[in-house]
């Protein structure tokens, strides 16, 4: 059985799946801090601690995450959307306080997320207009009493908390 559909339609089906949502900064050619809000990150392994995303083919920031390059993936926090919209390039960095400090690896760390995962990239595949990131994780830090934010159905949400902050 061939099912044909629009890459509309498949667009729309994949946003039926809740993501969280993060942004992982860079390095552009010139060591400056640069970064991307990005929803296909993934868990690969414990042993090594692996993890993967995906970028477009198409993005001008390629380059910066290649063999060998440094990241910083930030879990965003509930109250963090307009920092997935601005590093989405769909608002102007000057239209938020980005609270950010630079790193000694000069990566760029953004205040106040969920958690933060500083990789390296070991392996980069292409996969069909993406490129598909396999880093290793080299440090990790996280702040438990902070909920994420999710993207579904083309926009963002958060869990559905219980007064005492617990998941209903």
């Amino acid at each position: 059985m061939q099912n044909q559909f629009s890459a509309q339609e498949l667009r729309r089906a994949f946003s039926c799946f809740a993501t969280g949502v993060t942004v992982i900064t860079g390095l552009n050619e010139d060591a400056k801090p640069v970064g991307i809000t990005i929803s296909s990150f993934n868990t690969v392994s414990l042993n090594p601690p692996l993890v993967l995303w995906s970028i477009g083919s198409q993005s001008d920031l390629c380059n910066c995450f290649r063999i060998g390059q440094k990241q910083l993936i930030h879990v965003l926090d509930i109250n963090q959307k307009e920092l997935a919209l601005v590093f989405a390039k769909q608002l102007n960095k000057n239209s938020i306080q980005m609270e950010h400090r630079i790193e000694p690896s000069g990566l760029m760390r953004l205040a106040n997320c969920l958690a933060y995962f500083e990789c390296e990239t070991v392996a980069v595949h292409e996969g069909g207009d993406h490129h598909i990131i396999v880093a290793r994780v080299l440090s990790i830090e996280q702040d438990s009493d902070r909920h994420p934010l999710l993207f579904a159905q083309s926009q963002f949400n958060q869990l559905a908390l219980e007064p005492e902050g617990n998941i209903k």
